[in-house]
């Protein structure tokens, strides 16, 4: 008699503790990487070869700003954003043939970055940078 009335408080408890398991505890957002300033950034396989030049980012919270001189003396600008330590910006360049557009993915490591950047139906050439003091 006694385990009967038992097992209706044991259920309870059961359901109970499957629902607080169930419950998903909010994850902390992630602080992005500091990607400010100026990084010495090569793109490595172009039609042109590997590619270097200095990249300038700014960065306000998650959102960056970049620029950097392109092949034949042209500026290269975009904007993207950086959330924990991966990073993601779109250049625009306009040429006789129409719009052209990079997007470039990667990660940050402290003082250097790398990743690969989609050129269109050039395809996709990997890219890495290391801060300049």
């Amino acid at each position: 008699m006694r385990f009967r009335n038992l097992l209706p408080c044991l259920l309870t408890v059961l359901l109970v503790l499957g629902a607080l398991q169930a419950q998903t505890v909010p994850q902390k957002p992630v602080k992005p990487a500091d990607v400010s300033g100026v990084w010495e950034l090569t793109t490595q396989g172009t039609p042109q070869g590997d590619m270097t030049a200095d990249a300038t980012f700014a960065q306000e919270a998650d959102k960056i700003k970049f620029i950097m001189a392109g092949p034949g003396g042209f500026e290269m600008a975009g904007e993207g954003t950086v959330k924990g330590q991966d990073l993601e910006w779109t250049v625009v360049i306009s040429t006789p043939q129409g719009d052209f557009t990079l997007t470039y993915k990667g990660k940050v490591d402290g003082e250097t970055m790398s990743g690969e950047v989609q050129a269109g139906d050039f395809g996709a050439f990997p890219w890495t940078a290391k801060k300049k003091k």
